[in-house]
């Protein structure tokens, strides 16, 4: 298989194979184990490709931003899209992430110290704790009525509501409400199913796809603290990042470190990125991503109570939206460079679409003089 003139060898070179989620891409993927790293990428595109070098666009952010979820929509919106079968990949992926959260909230249970209303909950927890996550490949019916019996439990309910002090993924709600559908013999992942599986960047994870004859290289990257010496000094000569932001994150502590905002981290990477040397000459995507949960959570988690500085008022999602995109305009120190901003939900296909054609002449433009064709 053939595209934008790159051949399927890819994979192979590196002794590696791709991620469930990234096979059967019609753009091909390149993911480099930590030991295979290279300095530089440019030299890999060199040597499968001739002629002027792809636009190389940084996907970039902390852990959970939204970045993989984003590089999945646009194979959705500009590459093959997702088969039967690509979907049937996810299927285990799916059942692992059911499990990854009601063991979390099983385990918050304790730390919170809440009660479950039903006793037999007792027993179907630790049901749940002894599963071994990384092992599942299918659902019980055991476990299936486990989890819906945990999940009803009011107890369940209080400690979901109380996310914010523990690590939960925000797909935990939508896999355990439709719990049943997922459980059915016949189930195969839907691609909402797939946009909603978590799983983490690990190294770097790159997408080349062919936008109007120029060949876009979007590269994911892992967002936790681990993972960012493995990526930050290897884009010397990038086009743009695209930055994503969670705005949900703001009341939310660091999966590495409890006692550190998660905003505030997210904040200080965009200040990193944007002033490092080397990507002084690109331009900057900024995509305040999560607009959904920011919209449900600023209802009953107030700003103010994170932010100091905020003065805008309570419950109120265009102010709170209009002071987070203030927070990352601010760590801009030249002001001569335009940072382009867009509100995403990047679970939404079509709000993504929306706003990847916004900022795609720009992108080209920008591509076209740096290749002299205008």
């Amino acid at each position: 298989m053939e595209f934008g003139g790159l051949k399927d060898r890819v994979w192979p070179s590196l002794g590696c194979a791709p991620p469930p989620w990234a096979r059967g891409l019609q753009a091909k993927c390149v993911a480099h184990p930590e030991s295979a790293l290279p300095c530089t990428p440019r030299p890999r595109w060199n040597s499968l490709r001739k002629g002027p070098k792809p636009a190389s666009r940084v996907c970039a952010g902390t852990g959970e931003s939204g970045k993989s979820t984003f590089i999945k929509q646009m194979r959705i919106i500009h590459g093959s899209g997702y088969s039967d079968e690509d979907r049937k990949g996810f299927t285990k992926l799916v059942y692992q992430n059911i499990f990854t959260a009601m063991q979390a909230m099983i385990r918050a249970m304790d730390t919170l110290r809440i009660q479950y209303v039903c006793e037999q909950n007792e027993e179907n927890a630790q049901l749940i704790r002894e599963v071994e996550v990384d092992k599942v490949s299918a659902l019980s019916r055991d476990q299936v009525e486990a989890i819906k019996q945990l999940w009803q439990d009011p107890g369940i309910q209080e400690c979901y509501d109380r996310r914010r002090e523990y690590q939960l993924s925000d797909s935990a709600k939508y896999y355990l409400t439709d719990i049943d559908r997922i459980a059915m013999p016949s189930f195969v992942p839907t691609q909402q199913d797939v946009l909603r599986v978590r799983v983490p960047t690990t190294g770097i994870i790159e997408y080349p796809f062919d936008l109007e004859n120029i060949i876009f290289r979007m590269v994911d990257v892992g967002g936790q603290r681990s993972e960012r010496r493995k990526w930050i000094h290897c884009f010397e000569s990038v086009t743009s990042i695209i930055f994503l932001v969670a705005l949900s994150e703001y009341d939310q502590v660091l999966a590495e470190c409890d006692n550190e905002n998660r905003m505030e981290e997210s904040k200080a990477l965009f200040k990193t990125i944007i002033t490092y040397p080397w990507f002084l000459n690109s331009s900057v995507i900024l995509f305040l991503n999560k607009k959904d949960l920011l919209e449900e959570k600023i209802m009953y988690s107030h700003l103010i109570s994170y932010f100091p500085e905020y003065t805008g008022p309570k419950q109120d999602v265009k102010a709170a939206r209009d002071f987070i995109l203030k927070l990352y305009q601010d760590q801009n120190p030249d002001k001569e460079k335009v940072i382009y901003s867009h509100f995403t939900c990047a679970t939404d296909t079509e709000n993504i679409r929306f706003v990847f054609a916004a900022v795609k002449d720009t992108i080209l433009q920008l591509n076209l003089r740096e290749f002299n064709l205008v």
